[in-house]
């Protein structure tokens, strides 16, 4: 099973997100199918995948890169003062 490249994860009207995958058995493509998570789920897999990549380098781009996977000396407040 892999990630389909290039389609990203995507919500809803009702609110679930939905991951799409490839099925491979033995190397070759068997199909494909959409992972749909509710919102509780998906931000569970979000902190699982925060916490297990701690101490990983970052290897996205700054603006692409959540927060939870920023050097906490580098995080830029978001909130203006007048």
């Amino acid at each position: 099973m892999s990630r389909v490249p290039g389609k990203p994860v995507c919500r809803d009207m009702d609110g679930h997100y939905s991951l799409h995958l490839w099925l491979r058995q033995d190397g070759k493509f068997d199909g494909d199918l959409a992972l749909t998570l509710s919102p509780v789920e998906a931000e569970l897999l979000h902190a699982q995948l925060c916490f297990a990549l701690d101490g990983e380098p970052v290897t996205t781009y700054d603006d692409l890169t959540p927060d939870c996977r920023k050097d906490p000396r580098r995080i830029v407040s978001r909130v203006r003062w007048p």
